[in-house]
């Protein structure tokens, strides 16, 4: 189960709300005080209308999309054709839409924004979890997030196959260079993280082998493996090996399509990967309405 679902059950009340709040916040911007393009339409007007994918994509959001309908107009139906986390191809048909013109076109961009952001972040993850596809490896995101879509971005990576580091900074500890900086060194730091009694994941954050040397021995049961290069994660997994604490280990920093799947093999456990929800590029969808 990854964190996310620990949180929000899919299908549970809890998942349910942060879909409404988070489309709630949406609607409110973009609608503001009316929709005065709406107005030219007739009141009474109804249409169907379909969303096509234009690219190759990992599909994810549609519950976000239902709920802008629906938050807009009640009585909107929504009709898909595929599943939540399914792969589908270009010009592909994904969903038909039946209500009142009005509605349907207010809700139409905020529900696309979260359909083409979401399944974004799933397609992304998916490249990355089929590229270390036969490892012992799991791919990971991190905190670099779209403001207000964080647990969005979170659920949309588990969709395409990925693992939530940890949801934000209630969620766990992770140790970095600061925190050893403003503390004055590995052990001290690690001391006041088990003394916090906080029954929360501990991870350290080293640069270094020097630095999983002294993480070890502080007893860090997690650690965090900074830009280290294939040839010193190697190095680092031999070490962590040997060490009377052996830790999970996890590579971050510079990591691309290209060389993932080189450094799952160096046998670290996870893979953090910020690109996941901090580049993602919108995928191409549209909304065409028919009389």
């Amino acid at each position: 189960m990854t964190l996310f679902n620990q949180y929000y059950p899919l299908g549970s009340t809890a998942f349910y709300e942060l879909v409404r709040s988070q489309v709630q916040v949406a609607l409110d911007e973009d609608i503001g005080t009316g929709d005065l393009t709406a107005q030219l339409i007739p009141a009474s007007q109804r249409v169907s209308a379909t969303i096509t994918v234009r690219e190759n994509a990992v599909i994810c959001g549609i519950d976000w999309v239902n709920a802008c309908f629906k938050q807009v107009d009640a009585n909107v139906s929504i009709d898909w054709f595929i599943a939540e986390g399914a792969r589908v191809q270009a010009d592909q048909v994904l969903c038909e839409i039946t209500g009142l013109a009005r509605s349907l076109l207010t809700a139409e961009r905020c529900a696309l924004n979260f359909l083409q952001t979401l399944s974004a972040t799933a397609t992304e993850t998916r490249k990355y979890a089929d590229a270390i596809a036969g490892t012992q490896c799991q791919i990971l995101d991190t905190r670099k997030t779209i403001p207000n879509l964080r647990l969005a971005q979170k659920y949309a990576v588990t969709i395409g196959g990925g693992h939530n580091q940890r949801l934000a900074l209630y969620d766990g500890i992770l140790i970095k260079e600061n925190h050893i900086a403003a503390t004055g060194s590995i052990s001290a730091v690690m001391q006041q993280a088990f003394a916090l009694g906080a029954n929360k994941s501990i991870q350290i954050e080293v640069e270094n082998l020097h630095q999983l040397q002294e993480a070890l021995q502080a007893g860090a049961t997690s650690i965090l493996l900074d830009n280290f290069s294939p040839d010193i994660l190697r190095e680092a997994v031999k070490v962590n090996k040997h060490s009377n604490t052996v830790a999970i280990l996890e590579a971050s920093g510079g990591i691309t399509l290209e060389n993932v799947r080189e450094i799952a093999l160096t046998g670290v456990d996870r893979i953090s990967v910020g690109a996941l929800t901090k580049n993602v590029r919108a995928v191409d969808l549209s909304m065409r309405v028919k009389i």
